[in-house]
């Protein structure tokens, strides 16, 4: 019976969320993600990895299941698989289409917070979008983009990263 309440009591839940409260829940919890990471499959060796997240203790999960139901993708996963105490969970979504197609549409003109991150990340899935970031050129721009949203100590130098790409 109680399985048959907290059903019924996440539908109800979920179906007061509305977009606002979406958007200001991204605004405390969300993040727009991009990296350059080490990849044997590409002819540089580099790929450029990008993600939205939302994370959440596991209480807020039906929060997590309701962007996944809105936005007709991506997923809901433990938000840590390195630190084990970590019990929080997150919505994430990986996908350049999705990330295009309906993450960024979303977002457009409603951030206050974060908007000047999510400008960046749409400038770089724009170029992964038109193949740019495969030029030296267009790796710069990434790399610069990227390098200024995340502040945190990088463990490569752009120039290494510039060095595998032909003109």
């Amino acid at each position: 019976m109680s399985n048959l309440r907290s059903s019924a009591g996440k539908a109800s839940f979920q179906s007061h969320i509305s977009d606002d409260y979406l958007v200001g829940f991204v605004e405390g919890e969300g993040m727009f993600y991009i990296g350059i990471v080490r990849s044997p499959e590409t002819k540089t060796g580099w790929q450029v990895i990008y993600f939205f997240k939302v994370s959440q203790n596991p209480s807020g999960r039906g929060v997590l299941e309701y962007f996944q139901k809105r936005f007709s993708c991506g997923y809901v996963k433990q938000n840590s698989r390195i630190d084990r105490t970590d019990k929080s969970l997150a919505y994430v979504v990986r996908d350049l289409p999705s990330l295009r197609d309906k993450i960024i549409p979303f977002f457009e003109g409603k951030l206050h917070i974060k908007q000047q991150t999510f400008e960046k990340f749409k400038r770089v899935i724009e170029l992964v979008a038109d193949k740019a970031h495969l030029t030296k050129e267009g790796i710069t721009e990434v790399l610069e983009i990227a390098y200024s949203m995340n502040t945190q100590k990088r463990r490569v130098l752009k120039e290494k990263i510039l060095q595998d790409y032909q003109n």
